[in-house]
């Protein structure tokens, strides 16, 4: 499953593109190691032509570098946090407003260049190179800005039939109670993700600014508030996680993201809220893991995706596929 990487000089640029900052490296194979890293805030609320930009200015940047210390850059991988279909087109635009716009071909002119969903190039990462290497089957779970999984089987991400085999967190879980008869619609990305653990912290304690981990720093000092959020937001996660196992059934569960890197108590809430939902007794003591590339995940996975672009894609087929 290793990429076949003979000339040791030969490396790959890693992007990723997320809804906070945009990671990117020099990785080189055939052992994934990460020679150069760069971050840059993405600023939410720019135009998506904005972060491209910046996004090429970065590229620009590392492939001169690696030039400049006579590597060769094989190409561009590139993982952003939207959906993208088998053709490596963007196909929604929350985050990152990059729908319609051809990043692909535009990376390109820089150098061969490859974009793929972020969750699935860095699940194919860890797969590889990570928690998940040995493994037949992996379920990685992104936690940061949004919640995102992956399932990787024998190497292969599953990407689904339009590249939207990725949703966790994003609709919400409808039902109504048997006792009082109301109505809830919880998206749990709104209640457990980075973003929305901070913006609720903010509303119980009346205003201010509060990150996901200023809210996990608050709770592990002892503020009561912050810790019934953490503490809510992890095992809310953990419903969904252990749900995954029960239609899944991986081999490891390898936990990733800002957010998911965090540890401490909303790990410790996760983790057990996600056993106690996992209805299998064999498979209740999966390993759930935090990933083994780090923050170098994205990047890793993202040069990964480049490198293995017939484990990524498949030709469309169906009524829709093209004449």
């Amino acid at each position: 499953m290793i990429p076949k990487v003979t000339d040791q000089s030969t490396c790959v640029i890693g992007i990723d593109v997320g809804g906070t900052k945009i990671a990117a490296g020099v990785v080189m194979f055939p052992r994934a190691d990460v020679l150069v890293r760069r971050v840059i805030p993405t600023r939410a609320g720019r135009t998506g032509e904005e972060v491209f930009d910046s996004t090429l200015e970065l590229a620009t940047g590392l492939v001169q570098e690696a030039q400049r210390d006579g590597r060769k850059v094989a190409g561009i991988g590139l993982g952003v946090a939207e959906l993208v279909n088998g053709r490596g087109e963007i196909t929604s635009g929350l985050t990152i407003h990059w729908q319609g716009l051809d990043v692909q071909d535009r990376l390109s002119a820089l150098a061969p260049a490859t974009v793929e969903a972020d969750v699935r190039a860095a699940a194919l990462g860890e797969a590889l190179y990570g928690a998940g290497r040995g493994c037949r089957s992996v379920v990685y779970v992104s936690v940061g800005t949004g919640i995102s999984y992956s399932l990787v089987q024998d190497g292969r991400p599953y990407a689904g039939a339009r590249g939207n085999a990725l949703i966790l967190a994003s609709s919400p879980m409808t039902h109504s109670c048997s006792h009082c008869g109301r109505r809830s619609a919880q998206v749990l990305e709104d209640f457990a993700s980075g973003r929305a653990i901070g913006l609720r912290y903010s509303a119980r304690v009346g205003g201010g600014s509060h990150r996901g981990e200023d809210v996990m720093r608050l709770a592990d000092q002892g503020d009561l508030v912050a810790i019934e959020i953490v503490e809510t937001a992890g095992e809310a996660l953990g419903v969904a996680v252990g749900f995954l196992v029960n239609i899944l059934d991986p081999e490891v569960v390898v936990i990733g993201g800002g957010l998911g890197l965090c540890g401490g108590r909303y790990w410790k809430c996760f983790v057990e809220s996600a056993r106690q939902h996992i209805w299998a007794e064999d498979s209740r003591q999966v390993p759930i893991v935090t990933a083994a590339l780090g923050r170098d995940v994205g990047v890793v996975g993202a040069a990964a995706a480049f490198l293995e672009p017939g484990k990524m894609r498949r030709a469309p087929t169906g009524p829709n596929a093209e004449k």
